[in-house]
């Protein structure tokens, strides 16, 4: 089943049910440090990445550390 959904302002139709399956959908780590995700402007805890469904008209953010300075 496919929702529409806006990932960082994006507006995308996709075939995902959870965070968890997002991220690796964009070839996110959920391991990695220091990502953080945020759904309709709630920052979503790790440990629920794997079972907080997703629905359409979800607003989500996905911030990550970059090197650089």
């Amino acid at each position: 089943m496919n929702i529409s959904v806006r990932v960082n302002g994006s507006e995308q139709v996709l075939a995902i049910t959870t965070v968890n399956e997002l991220l690796r959908r964009r070839g996110l780590d959920p391991a990695a440090r220091g990502l953080a995700v945020a759904v309709n402007g709630a920052v979503l805890p790790r440990r629920q990445w794997d079972s907080a469904r997703l629905a359409a008209g979800d607003e989500i953010e996905i911030v990550r550390p970059f090197g650089g300075g």
